[in-house]
């Protein structure tokens, strides 16, 4: 999109006065909000200014043009390096945006949000997930060219784009970093190209403090392209843009390695007094810094947010050239489309999160009395719908086939060069494998849903969601379709013992608003619970699934497996229909729930069984409903799970009981763990007992509350 060619590079005085702009901006900006994060966004204003102006593929007019560049900064505490270059290039961004930095209801929250602010392509702030998402976002972008457009060298495919991002010295030190960037690398993603910020300051100010690693070296020990930009000498600091520019049009030309380039830059530049502090980082200059600033920019200190009128006009001569790009690339597209009618239909359902009609008719259903493990079943099913879903793509972090997360027959997305006996595949292969990244994972999915429509989904065992946490968290708030595979989700695992039994983890999860936790009986169940899970578009879930064999309930005697999609539902009712007592049961203890039934039943407490997979689907559920299963007036109830009991209060309420484990697991076969800790009929009995003992103490009877 630069009127520059690959060989001229021209920086003019309206350009200079543009980048002192943003720097006099990001001043009085976080002034006004009394806190932020100033000093990056100044010492970045060149580079942020020449990636918008000169370099990124873009369209201010059109944010969501699938033909752009990806920008993502993963510094995103620096939010005014992407604010201001939003609003000089003419995304709708206003100065009253800008004078509402971290205020409430602004476009301009303290980090970037995606969904919340135009042109944010992702929400950062947790530093190194956007990194993370950075790496994802090159990844989809080349199985989607797989999937659209496999033929064509790079460049010459209207698929063909650049992910950008700013990473800071805070990205490189988070753990996560290590794991996405050797990933990256692994997998020779030439598409991804990170600027790393080496301004050596963080908040606790000189960064040698904490770090002394040489951050080059490492990114080219993962196998990347690292190039040097150094602003400082012995002479003084000189920003050099031409350079940078340089070494992106560099970056861009290698297209066998993802690209690290190190800037060197001096936080707070031109600050007299606080620029290369930490005081610059993260707090106000104050009024007498930031008047000493503008006189070294040559701007009037008594002014605030000002922006001359000419400076303004240059940068956003990126609109046109951008519409011009955009429209460039249509002439691409539409002979593509005419080329490829097929694929293009495909493209327009994908892109959109439409499923394809019929697809579930493709989902297995599973033999009554069989037992077998939710896992098992859940590999089952994605084997049955991967060939009508080409959309749904994933793996696991080196726990495939626990977690039975490989698709039978589907290529592993691999340069052809790694593949291996056992798990052959190419650049635009479908099976995805992290490596024991976990953390890693969560982010890199979430910038595959970010893209443009396919669906990942990841999977290892429930405990090691912990490892996962601050990326599964940023998938709820950023409304992703991100699937979640946990396998081994109780001391049901059996003998690999209390490090790998969760415990905690169902509730933990359950907490974090706008996250579907999913936890099946049986194979059924599970088949219904993707179903349900794929045909939600907007929220991320997990599937909590057992590695020991449950059975398959005969539904011809249960309550149908449908009943999953609502969260909760009645497997099996009082034998008079007026239930004393409700057993409300997840999970593989879904049986043993059954099992109670019978014995109270044979006792004459007419009882019910409640399987509820997933207490989010069941709270979404109108009021009517949700008294139809649980009658509020049947207070005697008890909850069975091989969990803590952190939530089910809710449920019983003051009467109930819960069968819970407050405590970590032991190393033994699942029969035994379930046998000792209580996971049995007869303590689900003695627990109904208990609890119409409250309810009959208190008088108040039972009734049906129907």
């Amino acid at each position: 999109m630069s009127t520059d060619s690959d060989n001229t590079f021209t920086w003019t005085e309206l350009d200079r006065r543009a980048v002192d702009t943003v720097r006099g901006l990001a001043m009085d900006a976080v002034e006004e909000a009394g806190s932020g994060h100033p000093g990056t966004a100044m010492s970045l204003a060149p580079a942020a200014y020449l990636l918008f102006q000169r370099v990124m593929r873009h369209d201010p007019t059109d944010p969501d043009w699938a033909g752009r560049d990806r920008f993502v900064l993963s510094a995103g505490h620096s939010s005014l390096t992407l604010y201001i270059q939003l609003y000089l290039s003419g995304y709708g961004l206003t100065l009253d945006d800008l004078k509402g930095l971290r205020k409430w209801g602004s476009l301009t929250p303290g980090h970037p949000e995606h969904g919340h602010t135009i042109g944010v392509e992702t929400t950062t702030g947790p530093l190194g997930q956007g990194l993370g998402n950075a790496v994802g976002m090159a990844m989809a972008a080349r199985r989607e060219r797989g999937l659209f457009d496999p033929e064509p060298s790079f460049g010459d495919s209207p698929f063909d784009h650049y992910i950008y991002a700013i990473a800071s010295d805070g990205d490189i030190e988070e753990g996560i970093s290590h794991e996405v960037s050797s990933l990256a690398g692994h997998q020779k993603l030439g598409n991804l190209i990170v600027i790393y910020d080496d301004n050596q300051i963080s908040i606790e100010d000189d960064t040698q403090i904490a770090k002394s690693e040489d951050v080059a070296a490492r990114y080219e020990a993962y196998g990347w392209h690292v190039q040097k930009v150094d602003w400082t000498s012995e002479d003084g600091y000189k920003e050099d843009p031409e350079a940078l520019y340089r070494a992106l049009q560099a970056a861009k030309a290698e297209l066998g390695r993802p690209s690290l380039i190190s800037l060197r830059t001096i936080i707070g530049w031109p600050a007299p007094n606080l620029q290369n502090t930490g005081k610059a980082h993260g707090a106000a200059l104050g009024a007498e810094e930031v008047a000493a600033t503008k006189r070294v920019l040559g701007q009037n200190p008594d002014k605030t947010f000002d922006v001359p009128e000419d400076a303004l006009e240059h940068a956003r001569e990126v609109v046109q050239r951008g519409r011009e790009a955009h429209a460039e690339w249509n002439k691409a597209y539409e002979t593509w489309r005419a080329g490829n009618p097929e694929r293009a239909s495909e493209y327009d359902r994908i892109s959109v999160r439409r499923l394809p009609d019929g697809w579930t008719a493709k989902l297995p259903e599973f033999e009554a009395g069989k037992a077998v493990a939710t896992r098992a079943a859940s590999g089952e099913i994605l084997a049955a719908i991967g060939p009508v879903l080409p959309e749904l793509w994933g793996g696991s972090a080196d726990l495939a086939g626990s977690n039975n997360t490989t698709m039978k027959g589907e290529p592993s997305f691999i340069p052809e060069e790694y593949q291996t006996k056992d798990y052959p595949g190419n650049r635009y292969g479908r099976t995805l494998h992290f490596g024991i990244r976990e953390h890693g994972m969560g982010a890199i999915m979430n910038g595959i849903a970010l893209h443009n429509g396919t669906r990942p989904y990841g999977g290892t065992f429930l405990v090691f969601s912990d490892y996962m946490r601050p990326s599964v968290r940023l998938a709820a708030l950023m409304k992703l379709p991100v699937t979640y595979v946990w396998t081994h989700d109780s001391i049901g695992l059996g003998e690999d013992g209390p490090t790998h039994q969760p415990v905690e983890h169902l509730w933990a999860l359950r907490a974090i608003p706008g996250l579907d936790i999913v936890r099946p009986a049986d194979a059924n169940e599970t088949a219904v619970a993707w179903r349900t899970i794929l045909e939600n578009p907007h929220r991320p879930a997990g599937l909590a699934l057992t590695r020991q064999k449950v059975p398959t309930f005969d539904r011809s005697q249960f309550g149908s497996a449908e009943g999953a999609a609502k969260g909760a539902y009645v497997l099996a009712d009082a034998s008079n229909g007026q239930p004393d007592v409700i057993l409300i049961a997840t999970g593989s203890e879904v049986q043993i729930a059954v099992e109670a039934r019978e014995v109270l039943e044979g006792e004459g407490t007419p009882t019910r069984v409640v399987s509820m997979p997933s207490v989010e689907w069941f709270e979404a559920q109108d009021e009517a409903y949700k008294q139809q299963v649980l009658p509020p007036a049947v207070r005697a109830r008890v909850s069975v799970e091989a969990g803590v009991a952190l939530g089910w209060r809710t449920y019983v309420g003051d009467a109930g009981e819960s069968v819970s484990l407050e405590h970590f697991g032991a190393s033994a076969d699942y029969k035994t763990l379930f046998q000792q800790f209580g996971f049995t009929a007869d303590r689900v009995v003695a627990a109904a007992r208990a609890s119409l003992a409250k309810v009959n103490a208190a008088g108040h009877g039972s009734t049906t509350g129907n």
